[in-house]
């Protein structure tokens, strides 16, 4: 799980957001939501045979941020990020590219904007199968007009960051799913993109495969710091990578949050039934349950060593605090104590909820 603090939470503008964004489907869309004052209802759009597939969407994604948007099949997450890249049209609404409405761009800013400054990574590859894996790569920097020998240095750039170097003269048939899908990745990176979208990128690779994927998706994002929309239905996928998470139900929104946030604090029963089964050790953090009060006698030098930062997961330092007599010491980014975590506090985590969370769910 990606633990830094959120970007929204730092004083900086979004790079991408969404403001009450509609994508309705049906012969004449934007005359029915004129008709219906830009807000229909469900039976509005029973009545007159239209699907909403996004309803006033309002998103931000900053600078830097992983942000996931999840749901189940046909909940809109995909239909939001195509709007996103005007890959879609939408019916209505406003989507912001650094503050520049993009439903206001020319079709030619609109080509500039995705050959210069968005990559994006589907489920299905679509690699070029006469060309090589170099050829693929520098496929976008060639429709950009780069001269070839200045776009095959670019390209094997990232190959070498995907970790490929060894295969730039093989065709994409005499690869393997997941070579297959780095190709993908380092073809959407070639052109250096400052918003990378991904759908469902690892969700046709076997297990083992996806995992080491998403590995390698996190070390990239170490290196590069892209601002990242990436959609997913797998919630153990999203708690691993994201910095917030939003839940898509029926074309909504229905909550955003970071993961232990979604799972300490769903919005309706829906959000709790979705990350029920989410074991909540790997999610909550020290800091979520630390007590914040401290004794004077906590901060000597026997207690030096008895530390966890307040970003670990409670399963990564549940042995530490059930082993030792006295809490452990939770500090922040600079060393500093915030609170102490105690033997109670933990199983409670850890088992508590797996006698009481059916009740917790049903509450909610």
């Amino acid at each position: 799980m990606n633990t830094r603090e959120h970007a929204s939470e730092q004083d900086q503008a979004p790079k991408l957001a969404c403001r009450n964004v509609w994508k309705v489907f049906g012969p004449h869309p934007k005359r029915f939501m004129a008709k219906h004052n830009y807000a229909p209802s469900a039976q509005d759009f029973l009545q007159a045979k239209y699907i909403g597939a996004v309803k006033k969407v309002d998103l931000e994604v900053y600078p830097g941020e992983i942000y996931v948007i999840m749901g189940l099949s046909g909940s809109g997450k995909s239909t939001i990020v195509r709007c996103m890249s005007r890959l879609h049209e939408p019916t209505a609404g406003e989507i912001l590219f650094e503050g520049q409405d993009l439903s206001k761009a020319s079709d030619r800013e609109l080509i500039d904007l995705r050959r210069h400054k968005m990559g994006m990574v589907f489920q299905h590859f679509g690699l070029l199968p006469h060309r090589t894996v170099l050829e693929n790569v520098a496929f976008p920097l060639e429709v950009q007009g780069v001269r070839r020998r200045d776009r095959e240095k670019r390209a094997k750039e990232v190959i070498e960051l995907v970790g490929l170097m060894e295969r730039v003269r093989n065709f994409p048939p005499e690869l393997s799913g997941g070579e297959q899908q780095r190709v993908g990745i380092a073809r959407s990176l070639a052109v250096e993109p400052e918003v990378w979208f991904l759908d469902e990128p690892f969700s046709a690779l076997d297990p083992l495969i996806r995992s080491e994927m998403q590995d390698e998706f996190l070390r990239l994002q170490r290196l590069l710091h892209k601002t990242i929309v990436f959609i997913t239905h797998d919630f153990d996928e999203a708690i691993r990578l994201a910095d917030r998470i939003a839940i898509m139900k029926d074309g909504e929104i229905v909550q955003i949050g970071t993961a232990e946030e979604l799972i300490t604090r769903p919005a309706d029963s829906y959000v709790a039934e979705f990350t029920s089964k989410i074991p909540r050790g790997k999610v909550i953090t020290a800091k979520a349950v630390m007590d914040r009060s401290i004794e004077p006698s906590m901060k000597s030098k026997d207690f030096e060593t008895s530390t966890v930062p307040w970003n670990t997961p409670i399963d990564d330092c549940a042995q530490q605090v059930l082993t030792q007599d006295h809490p452990l010491l939770v500090v922040d980014d600079q060393k500093r104590v915030i609170g102490t975590l105690n033997k109670d506090r933990v199983i409670d985590i850890l088992f508590a909820h797996h006698q009481n969370g059916s009740e917790s769910d049903h509450d909610n």
